[in-house]
């Protein structure tokens, strides 16, 4: 579809506010109500009455049994000493209020700010580890570890607490490098018949045809499907951190909280804290952040390899950002896009010193 072509969506309808507001017990009357955040998962929303802020989240997947796992989840999380802000509970004694179809929660407003890898010392990279091991421990005492997991309670034998019956964990499969080439041919042809042509076209271009060699190199290096995992937050970088002063105050967006090989969420996140403009990451900082993870949660040096290994793969596959501006015409992420596309080949060809970051 040719961009001329391309019709902005409508905006949203706003928050039903009086019918919302009834569900909790004296929340106060509404006085403003600003747009603060928009994903493909929910919108945020600054709300202010008369009895103090609020955040207010219209979760976009409706998914009531989903939505309330995560608030359930936070809020055991909360009991352990973890930074997060579980949501207002209503009147009826239920965290999700359904109006009109749709799902909305209420949190209470966090005043923080949100800071990079740049923003951090080594020290502080050293606790962000942390915090990450943290969560995963947590997580694993308040939601059932999936079956054949190290530790995992006897069937018929619910932990004291969880939340959740995992099923039987399915292998993770790696990207299809074959399946890859063939995402690529689609991007390029859309990206050199981008009309006006621009130099975020350009850089496209150039990063699908350097990517397609890198693949073609590496291909024998896919690695295997992994099969052991535990729970995570699934979403966890910058922008689903905030601080106060130095110290983490809220770790927010439980949306993707679910079972995947942890020390994955571990490799991802440091690849987006601690990513420099240049597409390079700051290794020292990334060193003391694994080994503050890895004690966190007893990981070995051989379980970190693996991710590492795994997530690298991933990189050299994936293409989002550029299936977001050509397949879906948003342009949310092409900001990013330089600095990420460039990861990708920086890593490769510093493969062992990133290794060494998070193994040694």
């Amino acid at each position: 579809m040719p961009r001329s072509s391309v019709i902005a969506p409508p905006p949203p309808p706003p928050p039903p506010l009086h019918a919302l507001l009834r569900r909790y017990e004296d929340p106060g009357e509404p006085l403003s109500c600003e747009r603060v955040t928009e994903g493909l998962l929910n919108r945020g929303y600054r709300l202010a009455t008369t009895r103090g802020s609020y955040f207010l989240k219209h979760h976009l997947d409706g998914d009531h049994e989903a939505i309330t796992r995560q608030h359930r989840a936070t809020q055991r999380l909360q009991t352990l000493g973890v930074p997060v802000a579980p949501p207002v509970v209503g009147v009826d004694g239920d965290t999700v209020a359904v109006i009109g179809g749709r799902c909305y929660a209420l949190h209470p407003w966090v005043e923080g700010r949100h800071r990079d890898g740049s923003h951090l010392t080594t020290p502080e990279s050293r606790r962000l580890g942390s915090l990450l091991g943290l969560v995963h421990m947590c997580l694993e005492r308040v939601m059932n570890r999936p079956p054949g997991h190290p530790g995992t309670t006897p069937a018929g034998a619910a932990p004291s607490g969880t939340i959740h019956s995992a099923t039987a964990t399915p292998p993770y499969e790696s990207a299809d490098p074959q399946e890859t080439f063939t995402l690529i041919d689609e991007l390029l042809a859309l990206a050199r018949a981008a009309s006006p042509h621009d130099s975020f076209d350009t850089l496209a271009e150039h990063r699908l045809l350097t990517r397609r060699a890198l693949l073609e190199r590496h291909a024998d290096r896919r690695p295997p499907p992994a099969s052991a995992g535990g729970w995570v937050h699934g979403d966890f970088h910058p922008l689903n951190l905030l601080y106060r002063g130095g110290e983490p105050a809220a770790i927010v967006d439980w949306d993707r909280l679910g079972v995947q090989p942890r020390a994955e969420e571990a490799v991802r996140a440091a690849a987006i804290f601690f990513l420099q403009p240049d597409g390079e990451l700051e290794l020292p900082k990334v060193h003391a952040y694994a080994r503050a993870y890895r004690g966190a949660v007893g990981a070995d040096a051989a379980e970190l390899d693996a991710a590492v290994h795994r997530v690298w793969w991933e990189r050299l596959n994936d293409f989002w950002m550029l299936r977001w501006r050509y397949q879906r015409h948003d342009r949310r992420a092409d900001p990013q896009f330089a600095a990420v596309s460039a990861l990708a080949e920086w890593w490769t060809t510093e493969y062992d010193a990133v290794r060494d970051a998070f193994t040694t």
